[in-house]
């Protein structure tokens, strides 16, 4: 039963983000993750919050790649971004922009 709500929890940290034609699927951080967070390499922790993408083909990570999607993967993730700064700042920038709103929402119920 742990390891559903576990999956339920982190569910509802996810969201979908636009990116050169992309949906990228990012997690939002938690509050953990995000002290741990280390300044020097922001873009490579962050990459680890992505964790999933829909339309993304062979032909997309290498010129004369096939043109069928290629199933998700972290590492190939990872690898693919790390030189593709154009999707990796707008992918990263959701992930921030996750954590912002939910420190927003936190700080709202704290009010009330």
């Amino acid at each position: 039963m742990s390891a559903a709500l576990i999956e339920r929890l982190r569910k509802n940290r996810e969201s979908k983000v636009e990116a050169g034609g992309h949906v990228f699927i990012v997690r939002r951080p938690t509050d953990l993750e995000w002290a741990e967070l280390d300044d020097s390499s922001t873009a490579r922790a962050l990459m680890k919050h992505i964790v999933g993408w829909e339309g993304v083909t062979e032909l997309d990570l290498y010129a004369g790649g096939a043109g069928h999607p290629v199933p998700f993967d972290a590492a190939l993730a990872q690898e693919w971004l790390a030189d593709r700064p154009d999707l990796l700042v707008a992918v990263s920038r959701a992930v921030v922009d996750a954590y912002r709103t939910h420190v927003e929402k936190q700080g709202a119920a704290r009010k009330n």
